[in-house]
């Protein structure tokens, strides 16, 4: 009989601490959702306010953007370079979130998310993966996409043909 009780006892034991933890795991992944949000949010707000240092030092030094035309994609300093007339003359982007997924890698170091987002071309979409470096969680990547109703994709594909025919030749190279 005391075997079994001590059996019982240290099962229970086992169990209370595996809940603590995954419990515990949940309240920190929970904290690092709304560290993301935040993060994300602010990041969007940098934009709108044409705030150059504080919207480029949400990248991480290694980082790709990747716009809505099919030529755009840069490394951080490339897009530092495109995007700096625009934020000098105070003509940048404004974004707001209308919903937002986090998703994280099993260690905790990296997310992905996806959004849509209120902007001027209507709802886009901006996807990405972010980091934690140094306590900080900082875009790796970030892939802006312009929506496309399906009750619209025929004429948008009508519209970009012309355009991008020729572009679909010069890849095909």
């Amino acid at each position: 009989m005391k075997k079994i009780t001590i059996f019982y006892t240290l099962m229970l034991c086992i169990l209370s601490f595996t809940g603590i933890s995954a419990q515990s795991t949940a309240t920190q992944l929970g904290k690092e959702k709304a560290e993301i949000n935040m993060m994300l949010d602010a990041f969007n707000t940098a934009a709108a306010k044409a705030d150059f240092t504080a919207y480029f030092n949400y990248f991480a030094d290694e980082s790709t953007f990747i716009g809505t035309d099919a030529t755009e994609v840069w490394d951080k300093k490339a897009f530092m370079v495109w995007a700096k007339p625009h934020f000098d003359k105070k003509r940048t982007w404004n974004f707001t979130a209308l919903k937002r997924n986090i998703y994280f890698s099993k260690d905790g170091k990296l997310a992905w998310f996806d959004e849509l987002l209120d902007t001027q071309m209507k709802i886009c979409r901006g996807s990405g993966v972010v980091e934690k470096i140094n306590g900080s969680w900082k875009v790796k990547q970030y892939v802006l996409s312009v929506t496309v109703p399906n009750e619209v994709v025929d004429k948008v594909v009508v519209e970009k043909t012309p355009i991008e025919d020729i572009l679909i030749q010069k890849l095909k190279q």
